[in-house]
């Protein structure tokens, strides 16, 4: 076809590829930067590169391939309907059903063999099995799954994820190596190998010593199954979890989980859902996050990092090598394509605010300036009248700069992140043409449920109340003083896959805070779109409760009455009204745009 890219017809092949192998004539497959998700007969995969490097397109046709194979062999009705109500037994029971449609594929095609063993390398890229000691440190669902893989296909175990795999392959073994083959010789009937899979799932001690039995499920009784499939799990990336042991109270985590093996001392149960697509193909993998009510902390209440040796304040481009930083970047200019319409109407409606506030002001019937030529008509009917003059007087605009400070937490995955970039790339424009200087600040973690903060504290043997203990990541993506056509590259980083972790919010907003309060301008304002209250596993789990909540309650409340520094604050889907001020909660990521102009606009206007 005339006038496409390379990428449109790999696109449109796989399209056709994906159709054929799923039996499905409406299958669709679109790009995705984010975690590969499926829809119904939506497929999103990675985007590889313009040039189409060998090893990304492969990724890109095992996802495909994988989600095709799904659609052909698995009914989710099925699949749910006697499902463990165990977290780590859901996950395993997940992890085994994938290897067994992928196990169709693979034993029947050689070319599928070889795209699935792709994409099961770049699930792996960010698993804690490659960083496992011990074999509580194991995810037992990638374990199972790539155990299952080799047993099903005789495709042998990733070289990286052997060491893991072999921590726990002998207890594995020992207690279900009778049910691993089994299984083997019912790839073709889902009913009789879910049925198995439970057995295996009883003998890990991972779920209950009496499952219920499938083939009274499928008989249609009046059981605690209710015939209804659970949208959850659809097409989770089961290579993904925690250390799990059948004690362990961890929850399911997405595919760059750390994964420590003292996750048991987690006291809360916001669950790390693995990739949930069903909900929105563009949000899957997205961690829940919770709304813990406001618990009062005693004043003398202290907030302190255990080690700030570890933390960053990195600049995008140096957290992404400039092709990839080219190809994210494409990708968010593809979503803003479809929202151009809405991008001018916003951009224009903010530049009218901002320049009213601007433009110059006259006073009239002087007595000399200016001819005031409106009023000539009053003379030309009564030539008695002298000629009206007017002068121009400056309004005073305060010398202003805004900083935006987006949640970089992995609840924004998805849509609510893609809104946020997008936003704020309007946002810098708009204001750049209005002479208004922007800052863009991005926060997180550099690794989940603590990182190199909480191996020292252990080391040190674990002092009470050790304060913060994870690793802070501050990311600038635009410096005020940066044009928006240098910086524009950088806001696709958050398009990026395993950047977007945890969210330590009290200290993120003292760091913003203190870079307005190096700048000259007049007026600073400081603007924070965030999806609800900071959350640290590791940090949580040690100290007392409402910890991070308390600091972040406390660095507002100081900011709001003792600084210059205006705040302002949209939640997304989590009220932030309780925390600031000056605040916004939409439940539509779509309302984003245009809440941010009218956040804006209202600050300028309120000390015009």
């Amino acid at each position: 076809m005339t006038g496409q890219t390379p990428l449109d017809r790999f696109r449109h092949a796989l399209t056709g590829a994906s159709r054929a192998l799923a039996h499905e004539a409406e299958v669709e497959v679109a790009w995705t930067a984010d975690v590969p998700a499926q829809a119904g007969r939506n497929f999103r995969v990675p985007l590889p590169g313009r040039a189409l490097p060998e090893q990304q397109a492969r990724e890109a046709r095992g996802f495909a391939d994988s989600f095709a194979l799904k659609l052909r062999h698995h009914s989710e009705g099925v699949h749910a309907k006697v499902a463990p109500p165990e977290p780590i037994a859901r996950a395993c029971y997940d992890a085994i059903e994938q290897a067994r449609y992928e196990a169709l594929g693979a034993t029947e095609m050689g070319g599928v063999r070889g795209n699935l063993a792709a994409a099961t390398e770049q699930r792996l890229a960010g698993d804690p099995i490659l960083r496992a000691a011990s074999g509580e440190e194991v995810p037992l669902p990638t374990a199972l799954s790539l155990l299952l893989r080799e047993a099903l296909t005789g495709e042998a175990v990733p070289e990286r994820a052997a060491a893991g795999v072999d921590l726990v392959r002998g207890w594995i073994e020992e207690k279900a190596g009778g049910d691993i083959a089994a299984l083997a010789h019912k790839l073709g009937d889902q009913r009789a190998f879910q049925s198995l899979s439970l057995d295996l799932l009883r003998h890990l001690e991972l779920t209950l010593p009496e499952p219920t039995d499938p083939a009274d499920s499928e008989a249609g009784d009046d059981q605690d199954s209710e015939d209804q499939p659970e949208e959850g799990g659809e097409d989770e990336d089961t290579g993904a979890g925690e250390p799990q042991t059948s004690e362990a109270r961890a929850e399911l985590s997405d595919g760059d989980s750390d994964g420590d093996a003292d996750s048991k001392e987690i006291e809360g149960s916001e669950e790390m859902a693995g990739g949930d697509p069903s909900d929105d193909a563009e949000e899957g993998m997205m961690p829940v996050r919770p709304n813990r009510p406001w618990t009062e902390i005693p004043e003398g209440f202290d907030y302190k990092p255990y080690t700030e040796k570890f933390d960053e304040v990195v600049g995008a481009e140096d957290l992404c090598d400039p092709d990839e930083l080219e190809r994210l970047r494409a990708y968010l200019d593809s979503q803003l394509a479809g929202l151009q319409g809405l991008v001018t109407r916003l951009a224009n409606r903010l530049q009218r605010r901002l320049m009213a506030q601007q433009n110059r002001s006259w006073d009239f019937d002087q007595e000399e300036g200016l001819l005031d030529a409106a009023r000539l008509a009053r003379v030309v009917i009564s030539p008695g009248h002298s000629l009206s003059y007017k002068i121009e007087r400056e309004t005073d605009f305060k010398d202003t700069v805004v900083t935006l400070l987006i949640d970089n937490s992995g609840s924004m995955r998805g849509r609510p992140i893609s809104i946020a970039a997008i936003s704020a790339d309007i946002l810098a424009r708009t204001l750049e043409r209005c002479g208004v200087k922007t800052e863009i600040l991005g926060f997180t973690t550099r690794a989940w449920k603590g990182g190199q903060s909480r191996e020292v504290w252990l080391a040190d043997g674990r002092p009470t109340n050790p304060g913060r203990l994870n690793d802070l990541r501050h990311i600038v993506y635009k410096q005020a003083d940066e044009p928006w056509r240098r910086a524009r590259r950088n806001l696709g980083l958050m398009m990026r896959e395993g950047l977007l972790k945890e969210n330590i919010d009290g200290e993120a907003l003292l760091w913003a805070h203190d870079r307005l309060l190096r700048r000259p301008e007049d007026r600073r304002i400081l603007m924070v779109i965030s999806d609800g209250a900071p959350v640290d596993d590791s940090t949580l789990s040690v100290n007392q409760a409402g910890y991070l909540e308390s600091h972040l309650r406390k660095v507002i409340d100081w900011i709001e009455k003792q600084s210059p520094v205006q705040l302002s604050a949209i939640g997304i889907g989590h009220d932030v009204t309780r925390y600031y001020r000056k605040s916004v909660t939409i439940m539509d990521v779509e309302q984003l745009g245009g809440t941010i102009i009218e956040q804006l606009a209202g600050l300028f206007e309120a000390e015009g």
